[in-house]
């Protein structure tokens, strides 16, 4: 089986190279070049370093490797709403949209043209094929489980991946490395945006539409001003630090209003919600059997799992759940599980 192989230079992709390798496969590399800030020094996806790791780790496994040029695309389609989604009060998760749009898009396209019967990534999440259709579930390992970003995936896009670490746990896929010979063993892992600046996102925010972003009023839940912020895009639904203001009990931000140009402070209780509307819904299953019923959604990439019942809504789906839930963030995704199955997910409405 000819597959392509989306390789960042770092242990997991390294490693699922190598394995489809051993097992006898005829193995292609690919890395497509993203855009990144100047200033972004740890952009392991596609720093110079980062190509030339993976360089040299496919021509140790004697594979063809190719870097393309994607950089104007992904600052499109992924950076450009990024920021604009910041401006409009909201907190987005870009590798949602990186995956289904980059990732299992654009690469899905070109590992076709290179005539691949399959792509194949380091992510940890499991797919099962069932009569009629894909199912994606998760990653054996629940402390790297990733089949929440890649929930919007389609089935056609389904039916093309491999994702052969998702039965194995990260140490175990370190092991392999070691056995493999590859020199990216010991990497570290990944983990903040792959685009922003060594200064986090708010840096890259305020460099990226710092003319768009003007400060407002903190309010209370009456009202009442509290004080002036920086601007809506330097805070998110449940942060506590980096208000600049004193209180007698501790204040989260529990709103951005954007029309007003307002970050609603409350206190703790005031951060829990039993309803949540989700808008945008791409589903993996048929979600028939699901309405109505109880399912686990998870409201954040790091979140634990909360049961709720999903119910059809205007907009999309709302989730009823048993138990309140705390810093739910427009923006964010909105994942549906059924045991480990994914059975789709849609974005948190503000």
């Amino acid at each position: 089986m000819r597959i392509v192989v989306g390789m960042s230079g770092g242990v997991d992709s390294s490693v699922v190279a190598a394995k489809l390798v051993e097992e006898g496969h005829e193995v292609i590399g690919l890395m497509l070049r993203l855009w990144a800030e100047p200033s972004c020094k740890d952009n392991r996806c596609c720093a110079p370093e980062s190509v030339e790791q993976a360089r040299m780790i496919a021509q140790g496994l004697g594979i063809p490797f190719y870097v393309l040029d994607y950089q104007a695309r992904f600052k499109e389609e992924i950076v450009d709403p990024f920021v604009q989604t910041y401006l409009q009060g909201q907190t987005p998760n870009p590798c949602v949209l990186c995956n289904q749009k980059i990732r299992f898009g654009a690469m899905m396209e070109e590992a076709l043209n290179l005539g691949a019967d399959r792509l194949a990534t380091g992510h940890y999440a499991q797919l099962l094929e069932s009569p009629g259709r894909f199912e994606l579930r998760k990653g054996s390992d629940p402390t790297k489980d990733q089949s929440y970003v890649l929930y919007r995936l389609s089935q056609k896009q389904l039916q093309r991946c491999l994702f052969p670490l998702g039965e194995i746990n990260k140490t175990d896929t370190r092991l392999l490395a070691e056995k493999f010979g590859l020199e990216v063993a010991s990497k570290p892992d990944s983990q903040d945006l792959c685009f922003v600046g060594d200064d986090g996102y708010r840096g890259f925010l305020d460099r990226a539409a710092g003319e768009s972003i003007t400060g407002g009023d903190f309010v209370d839940l009456e009202g009442n001003v509290l004080g002036k912020h920086k601007g809506l895009p330097f805070y998110t639904v449940g942060q506590r630090r980096g208000l600049g203001l004193s209180f007698t009990q501790p204040m989260y931000v529990i709103e951005l209003v954007s029309l007003k140009n307002q970050v609603i402070l409350g206190p703790t209780d005031r951060r829990f919600t039993s309803k949540v509307i989700v808008e945008d819904l791409q589903f993996q299953q048929d979600p028939t059997p699901h309405w109505g019923q109880e399912i686990a959604a998870r409201i954040r990439y790091n979140s634990p799992e909360s049961l709720a019942y999903l119910q059809p809504h205007p907009l999309g789906a709302q989730l009823d759940f048993i138990d309140p839930v705390a810093d739910v963030t427009p923006g964010q995704a909105a994942v549906f599980y059924s045991g480990d199955l994914v059975i789709g997910g849609g974005m948190i409405k503000g």
